[in-house]
């Protein structure tokens, strides 16, 4: 009787062993098919989330134009985040004269660029190093950005040197055909026309200034002499402005129109004011038509 007792021993735990055997089998075959279909990125990519890359750009933008958004266009393509310096009026004053327009109207036009992340009031007009390692440090800066233009100190240093030496400085290409220099210039060519009799047989200014050609006056003068490039926006530029969508099914579009010459701050606060309005109303006739 104990020979049986020991048979029927073996007999469970040699089912037992293949059971495990088995579902062992099975658990393995299952995860090296998951892992065959999924694989898992390499050991050193789990751990580390990559770190965006963070660039800064500074400037003046008074009298905010196309230039100017195509240079922080440029610059974010650089990096991840785009941060903007916003020189201070003191500092535009003692570098370059006073600007046109104060601080807080060109906050709210850089602000109101959609590749700029975040912006930095009272910006130094020079990188020094002070402010150089406060953006390396606080803001987490890789790369400071200029265009290739110089920019120059009033004693002819390059306001950029401590960023190059640094090694943390890149260049972007500056927009040929518009500058606040030639704005000024075409209001100024504006008013000369006002003041020029109507007697006279001259086209318009602004129209000659906006191709290009200088103005001579019949005392024998010549007009302000500023520079003007031929300013035609390309269809490959107007692509890289655009985000390559499209509206929604869903999409409440709005229309504004407007003149927008000498486009600034409360052009864009309408903008804000329109868009605010349109989303109250969207919100409302969404919960009217659920009858929440």
């Amino acid at each position: 009787m104990g020979s049986d007792v020991g048979h029927s021993e073996n007999i469970h735990s040699s089912r037992f062993i293949a059971t495990c055997l088995i579902g062992g089998a099975i658990i393995g075959a299952s995860m090296l098919g998951y892992f065959l279909g999924f694989p898992l990125p390499p050991l050193g990519v789990r751990k580390r989330k990559k770190k965006p890359i963070r660039v800064y750009m500074d400037g003046c933008f008074d009298m905010m134009h196309y230039g100017h958004c195509n240079a922080l266009r440029q610059a974010r393509a650089l990096g991840d985040q785009l941060v903007v310096g916003v020189v201070s009026d003191a500092e535009i004053t003692a570098n370059k004269g006073p600007p046109v327009t104060p601080l807080h109207e060109r906050m709210i036009m850089v602000s109101a660029v959609k590749w700029v992340d975040e912006v930095i009031p009272d910006a130094p007009y020079a990188i020094t190093e002070d402010f150089m390692n406060k953006l390396f440090d606080e803001y987490n800066i890789d790369y400071i950005i200029h265009g290739d233009d110089p920019c120059l100190l009033p004693d002819g240093t390059d306001a950029y040197t401590l960023a190059k030496k640094a090694g943390r400085y890149k260049q972007i290409k500056r927009t040929e055909g518009v500058s606040s220099t030639d704005i000024v210039g075409r209001m100024l060519l504006c008013v000369r026309e006002r003041s020029i009799s109507d007697s006279h047989n001259h086209s318009s200014l602004q129209r000659q200034f906006s191709h290009g050609h200088n103005q001579k006056f019949e005392d024998g003068g010549s007009g302000s002499g500023t520079r003007v490039s031929h300013f035609l926006p390309t269809s490959r530029r107007i692509v890289q402005f655009s985000n390559g969508k499209g509206p929604g099914p869903d999409a409440r579009i709005v229309y504004i129109d407007g003149a927008f010459d000498l486009f600034h701050a409360g052009h864009v606060e309408k903008r804000n004011e329109k868009k605010a309005e349109s989303e109250r109303r969207y919100y409302e006739d969404k919960t009217f038509v659920s009858g929440d």
